[in-house]
């Protein structure tokens, strides 16, 4: 059962951040292994989407809720359905003094498939940086590579 959780500084506004985070109608733009994403639903604290993840030969469909709460600058993700057991996914967007932000991002899943959960548990490292870095990397396309421009888009 593959679990991270990690706390790493971005020099964007935390409401650059959680608007990137939220925007899951988008991911199949920049995230790897998303080649679709349906938004089943979606108001200002909730959303339900569809996501189709492919890596070559294999494709599975998962359904998640996603809690969007702009207060606190956290967005939580839960499984509803597909090939998981389960899957609890948290952001949570803290200011730094700079302007910048501290990032805490967990997850924690579960395959149904004891074989999906072995090739998970060997690629989990690296898959998560991946999928990490696409974030970071979204962020210095949407909002510039230094902490000047993140501050002064916000």
């Amino acid at each position: 059962m593959p679990r991270h959780s990690e706390t790493r500084y971005l020099p964007y506004s935390p409401e650059q951040l959680f608007t990137l985070v939220a925007d899951v109608g988008r991911y199949d733009e920049f995230l790897p292994w998303v080649t679709a994403v349906r938004v089943r639903s979606d108001s200002e604290k909730e959303m339900v989407a569809d996501l189709v993840v492919g890596f070559k030969a294999f494709k599975e469909r998962f359904t998640s809720k996603v809690t969007k709460d702009h207060e606190d600058r956290r967005i939580c993700v839960d499984y509803i359905e597909g090939p998981l057991k389960y899957l609890h996914n948290e952001w949570h967007f803290e200011p730094a003094d700079d302007g910048g932000s501290n990032v805490h991002f967990s997850v924690d899943f579960a395959f149904k498939s004891r074989i999906f959960e072995s090739l998970a548990g060997q690629m989990f490292d690296r898959a998560l940086r991946r999928m990490t870095g696409a974030f970071e990397e979204r962020a210095k396309e949407l909002y510039g590579s230094s902490s000047d421009s993140a501050v002064s888009a916000a």
